[in-house]
This record gives structure tokens, C-alpha cells and sequence, in this order.
């Protein structure tokens, strides 16, 4: 345990981590004001549709956007962000925004592509994810998925405008944009959703996601880029950031292969299964979100700038702060959200269509995933230095083992504990990913010499 005072010495100890520290709360402050909106979503949701069939329908239409969005445009921001700032430092704004230019257009171009193929196989991949999905249920989850897929490609920019934004050290404005989609999606279920059922959620959600987009365009126009799709050759950076995409975007592949056998073996189990793994998800993904996010979101261009003058020592000194201090704060939340699952989950969602037996199967659930907190929190740090480190490939064998770990802990836990179960076998890898990332993080800072730094 670190006491508040050494913790308030690390911020006074060295301008990047009290930097980082103003990044990163304001990333959080806005992460709050989102997450509020958010769980009044949830709560909307859950009244309007409560777990059931057409809602289990919906999770599965949205699971293959969610996945390209996070493959392709976060793949190309991760590989993008260390490059444009090293571009910005040493060439100039202008051979940045050119840089920029090309990575956006090229970025487009997958997340159309990949739109269409999507789109061209539903009817036979959904039947994998959805394996046991009645007919009538799976048709309503492919005609949905149709309609959602341009969310990939408006949403995708969003994400690229705002990966920009933060290496320009902007990140409170970019961060509370994401409301509009919670918000949308309120007004949608509420005004709509005796109307027109499920389909209001996805009206919403295409309406949130163009609200988003056009709000994060703006911004970074206003602040010194431009939203240009051009390709400005093959130069030395555009060459750098194609290399470091390949294990980026395969790593991605392996972590959504791992999302994907989740929602496939949670569709085994008894109707509802599906959409409990969903809600007590929620819990989690705030805490993840405000903590990891934001620390993750704030970091990046600090250490892609140590990186960049080979400040080693820097690195280590950050590296030190901030794993400490997110596993500090994090841990109690986890034993926060462990022993008061049963109540959070009735208090936030138990009215309506969600009643007492809902309860009692998402509880055990959101027991299972807040374990792993406070582990993904502090890798996140790690995580990050290794892709400034431009050591994708790391992250690459890191995802393979855990989709192997993740497999295997499925088959065995689900059985014992149901759903609860795929959820335990999440938070066990999520550790693995922790050690891994630690371990490969001090090794590569120990070949660091001090005539380096």
C-alpha cells in the first residue's frame, strides 16, 4: 500500500507525470460525466427491453461493428499516434498532417472494405456467434447487423480524430463527445421504443455515431489538423507505421477471437445468457474506461516523446508511478464491485422488464469480471510503453496465449459456474496479460544502458 503523501510527492517529483496526471484527469472528468449518461442508458435500456430475445438479438448485431471499429481504426491509431508525434517533433506540423492524410485514407479504405466483406458473409458467420440462436432470432440479429454497419466507418473516424487529438495533448473535449451516443440512444429507447421495438436502438445508435463523428472532426480541425483523405506516397513514416500495424491489427484479430468465443459460448448456455454477460459487463467497463482508458489515453504521447529522445530513465520513473498508482486505486473498486454485486445490479437494473430472477443471474457474473481490475488497469501502462516501444509484436504472442487461455478456462469454468463463469475465465487471463506485459517491459528497460538515456 502507498500512502497519500508519497503519492502526492510522485506528482510534485517531474513535470511529465504531473502532465500526465492533468491528462488523465481530465480524460477521467470527462469519462464521468459520459459514464453517467451511460448507466442512465442502461437503466433506459433495461426497463424498455429488460433480457430478452430481441435484446440478445441486438448485443449480437453490435458485437461485429464493435470488433471492426476496434480491429482496424484503433489498430491504425495505436501504430499511428507514436509516429506522428515523433513526425510532429523532428519534421514539422506540415509533413505531420501529411502523414495524418494518408493514415485517414487508408484507414477508410479498410473499414469500408471490411464493412462489405462483413456484409457479404453474415449469413454464415452469425450462426457461428449465435449458434444457438432460434431461426426467428437470428434473422432479426443479421437484418440488424445490416443496418449497423456503417456505425464501422462513421465511428472509426471518430476514433482516428480523436487518437489525434490526444497527441496533440487535447483530451477533455475529445473524451465527453462520446456522450452523444449514450444520449442518443436514451432519447431513441425512450421516445421510439414502443414504436418501433428494438429497432429504435439502432436508429439511435447510427444517430449517435454521426453526432460523434462530426463533433470530433470539428475539434481537430480547430485545433491545428485537418480531416483530409489523401495519399501522400509511400514515405519513411507512412513505411513505419505499416510495420508496426501488422502485429497491432493481429494482436486485435487474437483479443476480438477472444470476445467472439465469449458471446459464442454464452449463446450455448440457457436463453438470457447472453445478455447477462452484457449487463454485468457494464459495471466493469466503467471502471476499466475511467481508469485504464484514461491513464492509457494520457501516457501515449508522453512516452512516445521520451521514446523519441531516448529518455529512458523517464520511462522507468513513469512506468513506476503509474503502475502503482492505478493498482492503488483500482484494487479497492474490485473488492468494492466483488462484494456488493447482488445490490449494485438491483439497484441499477431491476425494474421494468429486468426483475429479481435477472438479478440473481447477472450478480455472479459481475462478481467474476470485477476481478480483473485492478490486473488490465496497471498492464495498460505497460501495454502502452511497449507499443511506443514500437515492440508489437509482443502484443501479438501476448493475444495469441490468451485466446488459447481464454478457450480452454471457458470450457472448463462454464460448465461449473455458467456464464459466471466465461466471465472468471476473462479476469484469469487478464492476469496473464499482466505478467507477460510486466516481464517484457522491464527486460527491454534493463537493456537500456545509462550512456543510452
Amino acid at each position: 500500500m502507498f500512502p497519500i503523501p508519497q503519492i502526492a510527492q510522485w506528482f510534485r517529483g517531474g513535470s511529465v507525470n504531473r502532465r500526465i496526471f492533468r491528462a488523465a484527469a481530465s480524460v477521467t472528468g470527462a469519462g464521468m460525466l459520459v459514464k453517467v449518461v451511460a448507466t442512465f442508458k442502461e437503466i433506459t435500456v433495461a426497463g424498455v427491453y429488460g433480457r430478452s430475445d430481441a435484446m440478445d438479438a441486438f448485443l449480437a448485431a453490435a458485437l461485429i461493428p464493435g470488433l471492426l471499429i476496434n480491429l482496424i481504426s484503433e489498430s491504425m491509431n495505436q501504430a499511428l499516434a507514436p509516429t506522428l508525434v515523433r513526425v510532429r517533433e523532428q519534421e514539422g506540423q506540415e509533413r505531420a498532417q501529411q502523414l495524418l492524410s494518408s493514415a485517414m485514407l487508408w484507414t477508410c479504405a479498410l473499414l469500408g472494405a471490411a464493412s462489405v466483406v462483413m456484409a457479404l458473409a453474415a449469413r454464415g458467420f452469425f450462426p457461428l456467434i449465435a449458434s444457438h440462436f432460434p431461426p426467428a432470432k437470428l434473422d432479426l440479429s443479421v437484418r440488424m447487423f445490416y443496418v449497423l454497419l456503417p456505425v464501422v466507418l462513421i465511428t472509426g473516424i471518430a476514433t482516428n480524430c480523436t487518437t489525434v487529438l490526444n497527441t496533440f495533448d487535447r483530451f477533455g473535449w475529445p473524451a465527453l463527445a462520446v456522450m452523444a451516443n449514450p444520449a442518443a440512444i436514451i432519447v431513441g429507447a425512450l421516445l421510439l421504443g414502443s414504436r418501433l421495438g428494438i429497432w429504435a436502438m439502432i436508429y439511435a445508435t447510427l444517430a449517435g455515431a454521426l453526432i460523434h463523428a462530426a463533433l470530433t472532426a470539428g475539434m481537430m480541425e480547430r485545433y491545428g489538423y485537418r480531416f483530409r483523405l489523401r495519399w501522400h506516397g509511400a514515405t519513411e513514416a507512412t513505411r513505419e507505421v505499416a510495420c508496426q500495424y501488422g502485429p497491432v491489427l493481429l494482436s486485435s484479430v487474437v483479443a476480438s477471437g477472444g470476445l467472439l468465443v465469449d458471446q459464442s459460448m454464452a449463446a450455448m448456455l440457457p436463453s438470457g445468457s447472453v445478455s447477462a454477460l452484457a449487463y454485468a459487463n457494464r459495471f466493469v467497463a466503467v471502471v476499466l474506461t475511467l481508469l485504464g482508458g484514461a491513464v492509457s489515453t494520457a501516457v501515449v504521447p508522453y512516452f512516445s516523446r521520451m521514446i523519441a529522445h531516448r529518455d529512458w530513465d523517464g520511462c522507468r520513473h513513469t512506468l513506476r508511478t503509474w503502475v502503482k498508482l492505478t493498482a492503488v486505486v483500482s484494487a479497492p473498486i474490485a473488492a468494492v464491485l466483488i462484494a456488493g454485486s447482488h445490490l449494485l445490479v438491483r439497484i441499477a437494473f431491476q425494474h421494468g422488464a429486468f426483475g429479481p430472477g435477472d438479478t440473481a443471474a447477472v450478480s455472479p457474473v459481475l462478481a467474476m469480471y470485477a476481478i480483473q481490475i485492478p490486473f488490465f488497469v496497471s498492464s495498460r501502462v505497460f501495454y502502452r510503453f511497449l507499443v511506443a516501444m514500437r515492440r508489437t509484436d509482443l502484443i501479438f504472442y501476448c493475444g495469441t496465449i490468451n485466446l488459447i487461455l481464454d478457450v480452454i478456462l471457458n470450457l472448463i469454468l462454464m460448465r461449473w459456474y455458467g456464464v459466471a463463469g466465461i466471465a472468471l475465465a476473462t479476469s484469469l487471463w487478464t492476469v496473464s496479460t499482466f505478467l507477460f506485459l510486466w516481464y517484457w517491459t522491464w527486460k527491454l528497460l534493463r537493456r537500456k544502458t545509462p550512456k543510452q538515456s
